[in-house]
């Protein structure tokens, strides 16, 4: 009897063990990185060489820090006179961070494509987080007919001793990058609802 109890308990420490241990994929980090730009907004611009990009690297494209903690971040995304993007960062108890994508319309009502995005992957270091799209998102994708952006992987970088933050997308044959110059904070647009 003792030594069933003795294998009993062996093997309940082997399955605790077991257990995964949050990812440390530097995403707590990160969003620590993000913390002394918060309150602020700045400009950025295009950096990839993409046709389809042009609409965008001929506008202002300002990122709003409005809100960050040492578990979220929520920013604002500029680009014109658009006013209908947001990301969301977002901690998990996995130590993974979530990127989500807000899309609303001018009158601040949700868009059909909206909060889109995934989880970071184990490519992601403190100071890059990757984030494939995960299967709420391809199913949205799918119901959209968009499912060709069932495989983005977005990317967000984060570089304080070069204060520059960067945001990407890239699937095959497409690859868009905006890179925002930390070191000068610029006046924010007003929400336009």
């Amino acid at each position: 009897m003792l030594m069933r109890f003795a294998i009993s308990g062996a093997a309940l420490l082997l399955a605790a063990c077991q257990q995964e241990a949050p990812a440390d994929l530097g995403s707590s980090e990160f969003l620590s990185n993000l913390q002394p730009y918060c309150g602020n907004a700045y400009a950025g611009r295009v950096v990839s060489d993409d046709p389809e990009d042009a609409a965008w690297a001929s506008q202002a494209i300002i990122a709003d820090f409005d809100y960050c903690t040492e578990a979220a971040a929520r920013i604002p995304l500029h680009v014109g006179e658009d006013h209908s993007r947001m990301w969301l960062l977002a901690l998990g108890d996995d130590g993974r961070m979530a990127l989500r994508h807000r899309h609303t319309h001018a009158d601040g009502s949700p868009d059909a494509v909206t909060m889109y995005g995934g989880k970071s992957s184990d490519a992601s270091t403190v100071t890059r987080q990757e984030f494939p799209a995960d299967d709420r998102t391809k199913a949205l994708f799918d119901a959209e007919g968009i499912p060709v952006s069932k495989a983005n992987v977005w990317a967000m970088e984060i570089h304080p001793d070069q204060d520059m933050l960067a945001y990407e997308l890239k699937r095959p044959e497409r690859f868009f990058r905006v890179e925002f110059d930390l070191s000068q904070p610029v006046e924010a647009p007003a929400d336009p609802w």
